[in-house]
């Protein structure tokens, strides 16, 4: 599997094999947890650290509510507003 995670606003994020939920309380992630849910945080990227000039990952705080999700081209994808953004998250 694949992952991309997009701020809306600006097109930012990342993208890669690595996709975590992040818990609410202690925002460590979830195990076998991959898709976005109300409450928790979401980290999309690189298992592995990247050369000095490239993020491993891109975080976003806890999800407020599920604006959208459907399917295209056989991705999922989920749109989310957190405390500060728009996110668009896809599975493919």
């Amino acid at each position: 599997m694949k992952y991309s995670l997009v701020r809306e606003l600006d097109g930012v994020g990342d993208s890669g094999p690595m996709c975590q939920i992040l818990d609410e309380e202690t925002y460590q992630p979830i195990p076998d947890e991959v898709y976005p849910k109300v409450g928790c945080g979401i980290r999309v990227g690189s298992f592995y650290a990247r050369s000095y000039s490239g993020q491993d990952y891109w975080q976003t705080t806890p999800v407020l509510e599920i604006l959208e999700e459907w399917v295209e081209d056989d991705c999922r994808c989920v749109k989310f507003k957190t405390k500060n953004s728009v996110y668009i998250w896809k599975e493919f």
